[in-house]
């Protein structure tokens, strides 16, 4: 039975805060509200990381001493109604006016601000990475000098403190340049300091919540969190029009720029039926609810496809939150993760209050944002069956190198045998077609051949007329045709030494 509230209560910067109001009221506009204004608004839809706050997240399950980690999440995008029963810091709980926090303090003394309205968000996201527990290598404590760390003391990515700058992805600045913000990731301790009370509160499992359903005079709509996947079944066999949410950074976009107002929305995020993570002979199984940076965590690169789609995959703000659920659920023909997990010869489970069924992902799209999922089922897991293909590659083509929205997508995994021969072949497609779709043809064409230039010159022509892409802003008709070809040459290139000029 699920109780009915008129609202509930979230940590906030170590106190108890009461939440009443409309349902689809964000966490950014409901701390806001609350006097807390360090989190502001850029752009509404998750791309500028102004609104960024921490939210205490499940660590690994399968280290003991990971229970809890701090994770950067828009707040633009989520329910506030969402982290009921959850633990929040914004920037002014980590440090005070007399005490800054050493993020805080790295920031003013590189001179990391000028207007100060990304400032906050920034913080909230390099303090993310600053409590990351496998940043340091060692006990070292990292320069705290005004001096930029060399190219002998980091890489192009990483400082000599093992801080991650893609951890600052989805943060924008448009007055102070990034080097100054760059220098005080680089220049902060190795480790956080024994009485810091973040560092410590790590070793305590990440607080959970009880179902929690808000509804306000009737008009303001229901936001219900079940605590398990039958509770939630149960919603969707009475009411199959709800709404189900995970990460939100699709459907918050729409609540912010489209004004978008569900009479019932389910959030299905801390399930823990859809946060699993299995690995057997036959097949790796993932939870639908998993976040993206848990999945890329916990994975540690065992299937090489995906590690190759995660960091394209929008910021890592947004994939703190985003879900493989959530991807496929939108139906887009333009997500990232559909091209891969078609290419890995993925199926779905879905599961409804009747019992669970399995679908090819293939078979899954069934036209523009339509999929076989009835409106009374969820998708539970995507099981990638194994072993995988040993030759993998993701292209993604877009305007922007990261943190954008691909104009073709083209995820490839062969299987070339010792005499050179393509044994198996599984290649997706996304964004030139109104669904996304494996090119079975060019998996044909390629099949039981050479893997050779003439076979992949004749292949590649079959490959430009799969699919019907359109032209819009992204790019033309005519370009997505032409890119299309040109990925599997590219691969060609990519995996064959000496070969032959296409």
């Amino acid at each position: 039975m699920i109780e009915t509230l008129t609202g509930c209560h979230v940590t906030v910067n170590g106190d108890s805060r009461p939440f009443s109001g409309p349902a689809w009221t964000s966490a950014l506009d409901w701390l806001r509200d609350q006097g807390l204004t360090g989190a502001k608004e850029g752009c509404a839809e998750g791309e500028c990381g102004a609104c960024s706050i921490l939210v205490a997240r499940p660590g690994d399950p399968d280290d003991p001493n990971d229970k809890t980690r701090w994770t950067a999440i828009n707040a633009c995008l989520t329910p506030a109604a969402a982290l009921a029963g959850q633990e929040v810091i914004t920037s002014e709980g980590l440090g005070e006016p007399d005490r800054l926090h050493p993020v805080q303090q790295a920031m003013a003394l590189r001179g990391g601000s000028q207007c100060g309205y990304c400032t906050p968000g920034f913080i909230c996201s390099m303090a993310a990475e600053y409590y990351r527990p496998d940043r340091c290598p060692d006990s070292t404590v990292a320069p705290t000098d005004s001096t930029a760390p060399d190219a002998e003391n980091g890489d192009d990515e990483h400082g000599p403190n093992g801080f991650d700058l893609h951890s600052l992805s989805g943060n924008l600045c448009r007055c102070t340049g990034y080097r100054p913000i760059r220098d005080a990731a680089y220049g902060l301790p190795c480790a956080p300091a024994a009485d810091d009370p973040l560092a410590a509160r790590r070793a305590e499992p990440a607080a959970t919540a009880d179902d929690t359903v808000v509804e306000i005079n009737g008009t303001g709509g229901r936001f219900v969190r079940p605590t398990a996947l039958a509770g939630a079944l149960d919603i969707l066999a009475d009411a199959p029009s709800a709404v189900l949410v995970a990460g939100s950074t699709d459907f918050g976009v729409d609540v912010n720029l489209k004004g978008r107002r569900e009479p019932l929305v389910v959030a299905i995020d801390r399930l823990p039926e859809l946060r699993e993570l299995r690995v057997d002979d036959g097949a790796v199984e993932i939870g639908a609810a998993l976040a993206l940076s848990e999945i890329e965590r916990r994975l540690a690169g065992r299937i090489p496809l995906l590690a190759q789609v995660f960091p394209q995959f929008a910021s890592r703000l947004i994939r703190n939150a985003a879900t493989l659920g959530g991807n496929l659920g939108t139906g887009s023909p333009i997500g990232d993760t559909p091209p891969a997990l078609l290419a890995l010869e993925a199926q779905l489970v879905l599961a409804s209050r009747e019992g669970e069924r399995t679908v090819e992902l293939a078979d899954y799209f069934t036209g523009y944002r339509r999929t076989v999922r009835r409106p009374d089922e969820l998708i539970k897991a995507v099981r990638i069956p194994l072993p995988l293909s040993p030759v993998t590659a993701f292209h993604k083509i877009a305007k922007r190198r990261f943190d954008d929205i691909s104009s073709v997508a083209v995820a490839f995994a062969l299987t070339i045998d010792d005499e050179g021969l393509v044994t198996r072949a599984a290649i997706g497609l996304g964004g030139v077609a109104a669904t996304p779709l494996r090119a079975v043809a060019t998996e044909q064409a390629i099949l039981g051949r050479p893997w050779s230039a003439a076979t992949v010159r004749a292949a590649a022509e079959v490959l430009r007329a799969e699919g019907t892409p359109m032209g819009d802003h992204r790019a033309s008709e005519r370009y997505r045709t032409a890119m299309l070809g040109r990925s599997l040459e590219k691969l060609f290139a990519n995996t064959t030494t000496g070969a032959e000029p296409s």
